[in-house]
């Protein structure tokens, strides 16, 4: 029996619109993507002395806003999703629902206040243009849920006394305390530069910086010595970057809990924009447990499920929990796998000589930096401080490649092949042996030098291949053939 075969989807062939109440949404957004527009339109109509220019401006966005609505339509008819957009260019996205990978349920502050949820199909297609994504803006918030479920359900079977669907069993729910990570990742930065840009930008639009100088605080900042003043930059750019850090994990996060019921796991998190995702059982390939330096440090990290069919760009409908401690990603990552030994096991070593390529690669960079700056020192008369600041990458090189050569390992372990690699950004993946559909066996002139190769398991989820690096060439071929027989016997004597 198909996913649609049942009676709660309305499969009409008739074309239905959206959700009405999104002639209040539409109209809004045009106007704030308009805005810079509108702004000039009603700057020329005020100098000019025609106040007709303020209805065009205003009245152009709303109509577009309203026209949007008009010219959208969908219907689910026939085992298939179709969603018609466009008046001149007409634009229509139809898709089977056995290709349905992942449905996000999305609701801005807009949708929320009127109760309403983007519904975003994710069907695996690899597009960058907006206008091929399958996002069904508005629906209902009962309806969108209700066809999350039955996109993603798998039909129980027809006899009388089938077991009911056991009850909705939450795995994971934020912990406040699980704030301490924000600040050692990346989100932090991002948005620091972006407010300070926008904030540069601002000051030199308004002459923010004639004023600052006009007023004097640039000559006196100017008259303090650099000792002085950087120590006091940098302390507020860190607490910045901090506060910056914290408010975009609560503002993404708030409210987190992972669950699973009716064949699927369930994310829903959000403070201003709420997003419910699902991802069905029978494409989750493996888990993903990402640990960057600073939150493995810190004792933390996050973990992402391998759903066959998403592209790279979407990965982020894949996250199972946001920087957390490791406990608990390992608890998530066991429960996800319905077994532990993925996540427990220990992993076999590439031998010496993957350990020597590590510490070759990090020292090699290193060395000729020290290298060039020596000789600027000596020809050029540079600084000698400047040798001094070059030496102090080599034991930073040697730190590093020490933790490369230790996290570098692989298992084969109740049926998921388990790969771990990286140092800045560790990552250890475990994919199920039975979504491998192919072998890449890569090796650059230095690797066959040292009897080393790259082996790629593919696979249609995630990051398309699950890479071992810099295993000895026989370990390689005896792996591959081990996790999935026969496909790799036809190529080796």
């Amino acid at each position: 029996m198909s996913r649609l075969d049942t009676p709660e989807i309305d499969q009409s062939r008739q074309w239905q619109r959206l959700d009405p109440r999104m002639l209040l949404v539409h109209p809004v957004r045009e106007l704030i993507r308009f805005l810079p527009a509108v702004v000039g339109v009603f700057l020329a109509g005020t100098a000019s002395g025609n106040y007709v220019w303020h209805l065009v401006g205003v009245g152009v966005p709303i109509g577009l806003g309203l026209l949007r609505y008009v010219t959208t339509s969908f219907r689910i008819t026939a085992g298939r999703i179709e969603l018609r957009r466009g008046l001149l260019e007409r634009h229509v996205l139809s898709t089977p629902v056995d290709r349905v990978r992942t449905v996000d349920l999305t609701a801005s502050p807009i949708h929320r206040a009127l109760g309403l949820a983007t519904v975003r199909i994710g069907t695996g297609a690899s597009s960058a243009n907006e206008e091929d994504r399958l996002d069904l803006d508005g629906l209902p918030l009962d309806r969108a849920r209700e066809l999350r479920r039955e996109l993603l359900r798998v039909a129980p079977p027809s006899s009388a006394d089938a077991a009911p669907e056991p009850p909705e069993r939450v795995v994971v729910v934020l912990d406040p305390t699980w704030v301490r990570f924000a600040p050692l990742t990346s989100t932090g930065l991002v948005i620091a530069a972006g407010t300070l840009g926008v904030a540069s930008q601002a000051m030199n639009t308004f002459g923010g910086w004639e004023r600052l100088d006009a007023g004097g605080l640039v000559h006196g900042a100017a008259r303090l010595s650099w000792w002085t003043l950087a120590p006091a930059l940098l302390v507020g750019l860190l607490v910045l970057v901090t506060l910056l850090s914290i408010g975009g994990y609560v503002v993404a996060n708030w409210g987190f809990v992972l669950s699973h019921a009716n064949g699927a796991w369930h994310l829903r998190r959000g403070l201003l924009t709420t997003r419910e995702t699902s991802l069905d059982d029978e494409r989750m390939a493996g888990v993903s447990l990402c640990e960057p330096l600073a939150l493995r440090l810190a004792g933390g990290g996050r973990v992402s499920a391998i759903v066959t069919g998403l592209d790279r760009r979407q990965q982020g409908s894949a996250l199972l929990v946001p920087p957390a401690p490791r406990p608990v990603l390992l608890r998530v990552a066991r429960d996800v796998l319905g077994i532990s030994g993925p996540v427990d096991a220990p992993l076999v070593g590439h031998g010496p000589r993957a350990r020597r390529r590590r510490f070759t690669r990090a020292l090699a960079p290193v060395a000729a930096a020290v290298l060039a700056t020596s000789l600027l020192v000596l020809l050029a008369d540079l600084p000698a401080w400047l040798l001094v600041v070059a030496a102090v990458g080599i034991p930073v090189a040697l730190v590093l490649a020490a933790d490369r050569a230790q996290g570098l390992g692989h298992a084969l372990v109740d049926g998921h092949l388990v790969a771990r690699s990286g140092s800045l950004n560790r990552h250890r993946h475990a994919l199920a042996t039975e979504d491998v559909i192919g072998w890449t066996f890569r090796s650059t002139w230095f690797q066959r030098r040292a009897a080393l190769t790259s082996l790629a398991a593919t696979t249609a989820g995630g990051q398309q291949a699950v890479t071992l690096l810099d295993v000895p060439e026989p370990a390689a071929v005896r792996l591959a053939a081990a996790a999935v027989p026969g496909l790799v016997d036809q190529f080796t004597a």
